[in-house]
């Protein structure tokens, strides 16, 4: 090996490296000029373009993960295992990506995950996405901590809504989250149930940006250890998931599944669906990504229920895989927030229309002229 060939080497390991990756992190982004919306082709292409206009606290906010960013990553490098298999000779001249959820028609099986503080990329955060969903014919779940109130984002909203569950900070107070989100019109509820405790995100706690510890007012954790941090309600158990259906009166959704056995569990007490989710790799790092367990939860839920699946979607033929792996529908979250920090409402509508785009033409290379039409043996999986 020459030293040339040597020092190739070593930038190639360094590119890969966490120590390159935390360099990156930090380094400010500052393109001599901004390309405008119609200049993108890809929904990565919207990422740099939010970087540069927003806070490294802000961005850092929207694109950290717990920990290493070990699961952060890992939700993206599972793709790199799953190969499409198509099939010719296909009449694919009509495409209908349209599909029924709870009673609600999206017009794509790509819908907008809950994820708070949006007007951390945009002033009009919330009412902006909110806006582009029902201009984009698709549902957007609302976060319990939504930077706007969520009659005020049902006011903005053209498209259906369903409202995504913080059980907490006391049991009275979510009782009343839930009824105020349903008055306001969400069709649904998606309990997310991967925060116990607080998280450790160490992006934001180099910025400065800390999570509010929400201490239980049902039965506070006696001495926890090594100053861990309620999160919501942590004393829950599968219990509740009854209480919770009684007094919402919309299909419950839970999200975070991340297992066969808890899957099995979630219809046994009567979840409407299930959602699966490692929060984006920001709760509990070094769980796998959401697309490598997603074919045991389908295979143990069967056709009971929807399950819908989240984490790491970027092209049109990452969802087609989800969807032939038995996925109902994928919920997309940080690109959403890449085209609200870069462009506001058009950018959500731009994100939203190039993956619907994507999709559409995976599904016509494919064979596969409808969702009906998308099954297992369109895909291969590489152990």
């Amino acid at each position: 090996m020459t030293r040339r060939d040597a020092f190739r080497s070593l930038l190639a390991w360094l590119a890969g490296s966490g120590l390159a990756r935390a360099q990156r992190q930090g380094l400010p982004y500052a393109p001599e000029r901004l390309p405008s919306l119609q200049e993108l082709v890809n929904v990565f292409e919207f990422e740099p373009v939010a970087r540069a206009k927003l806070s490294r606290p802000d961005y850092d906010y929207i694109a950290g993960g717990a920990d290493d960013e070990w699961t952060l990553e890992r939700n993206r490098q599972a793709f790199d295992r799953i190969t499409l298999r198509p099939s010719y000779l296909v009449d694919v001249s009509r495409l209908d990506m349209s599909l029924d959820l709870f009673g609600q028609r999206a017009g794509m099986p790509i819908l907008i995950c809950p994820m708070g503080g949006h007007q951390r990329a945009h002033p009009d955060g919330e009412l902006a996405t909110a806006r582009a969903a029902g201009a984009a014919k698709t549902i957007l779940a609302v976060s319990t901590n939504s930077t706007y109130a969520i009659d005020k984002i049902a006011g903005a909203a053209t498209g259906p809504l369903w409202f995504q569950l913080y059980a907490g900070p006391d049991v009275d107070g979510t009782r009343e989250k839930v009824e105020r989100a349903v008055a306001s019109g969400c069709k649904a509820v998606c309990w997310t149930l991967d925060l116990a405790h607080a998280p450790q995100r160490e992006r934001n706690l180099k910025n400065g940006v800390g999570l509010p510890a929400s201490p239980s007012r049902r039965g506070a954790l006696k001495n926890p250890p090594y100053r861990l941090q309620p999160q919501y309600l942590p004393e829950l158990t599968w219990s509740y998931l009854e209480e919770l259906a009684s007094y919402a009166k919309v299909p419950v959704l839970l999200k975070g599944i991340l297992t066969a056995e808890d899957a099995r569990l979630a219809v046994e007490r009567g979840a409407a669906g299930v959602i699966v989710s490692n929060h984006g790799g920001r709760a509990l790092d070094t769980v796998p990504a959401s697309i490598e367990v997603l074919p045991e939860i389908v295979e143990a839920v069967g056709a009971k229920v929807p399950v819908l699946v989240d984490g790491g979607f970027r092209r049109g033929t990452e969802i087609l895989m989800a969807l032939a792996m038995g996925a109902k529908a994928v919920m997309v979250g940080r690109p959403v927030m890449w085209g609200l920090g870069a462009y506001g409402q058009a950018g959500v509508e731009r994100v939203l229309e190039l993956l619907e785009t994507e999709l559409a033409r995976a599904m016509g290379h494919s064979g596969r002229p409808t969702l009906a039409s998308i099954d297992r043996t369109l895909v291969r999986i590489e152990r």
